[in-house]
C-alpha cells in the first residue's frame, strides 16, 4: 500500500467549513451545528428547541418532530443545501412507540429518494427531549 502525504496530493484541496446559523439552536458545548467538508455536510444532532424563543418541546412528540425537522432545514439552508441533499439520517427516540408519529412528520419533508436512515430508542436525550436527529448531506454535482 502507498501512504499519501500532503506533499504528494498537491492540487487536491478540500475546504472544511463550520456551519452556524441563528435559525437553529446554538451549539451548547464543544461542537458545531454542522461541518461542511468538501461536498459533504455532517450535521450534529438537532433537538426540538425553538431557536427564536428557546422553548424546549418535551411533551408533544408531533411538535417536537416538526421542530427537529425545521432545525435541520435551517442548518441545510445555511450550508446552501436542502432536504433533498440528505443521504443519511439517524433518529433517536426516548420511546420507540412514538416511531409512527415521528415517521409521518419526517416523511413530509422529503419528496422522493428518501435518505438511508437508522432509528433507535435511547435511555435519554439532552434537555429531556423525546427526539433528536443527526444527518449527513451531500452537494449535488
Amino acid at each position: 500500500g502507498k501512504c499519501y502525504t500532503k506533499e504528494k496530493s498537491k492540487g487536491v484541496t478540500m475546504m472544511r467549513q463550520v456551519i452556524h446559523t441563528e435559525n437553529a439552536p446554538a451549539a451548547v458545548g464543544p461542537y458545531s451545528q454542522a461541518v461542511l467538508d468538501g461536498q459533504v455536510l455532517y450535521a450534529s444532532g438537532q433537538i426540538p428547541v425553538n431557536p427564536v424563543t428557546g422553548e424546549v418541546i418535551v411533551e408533544d412528540i408531533r411538535a417536537a418532530a416538526v421542530q427537529v425537522m425545521e432545525n435541520a432545514g435551517a442548518v441545510l439552508e445555511a450550508a446552501g443545501l436542502d432536504y433533498s441533499d440528505i443521504v443519511k439520517t439517524t433518529v433517536f427516540l426516548t420511546d420507540i412507540r412514538c416511531f409512527d408519529i415521528v415517521n409521518e412528520i419526517y416523511a413530509g419533508y422529503f419528496k422522493d429518494n428518501f435518505p438511508a436512515r437508522s432509528c433507535v430508542q435511547v435511555a435519554a436525550l439532552p434537555k429531556n427531549v423525546p427526539v433528536e436527529m443527526e444527518f449527513i448531506a451531500t452537494r449535488k454535482s
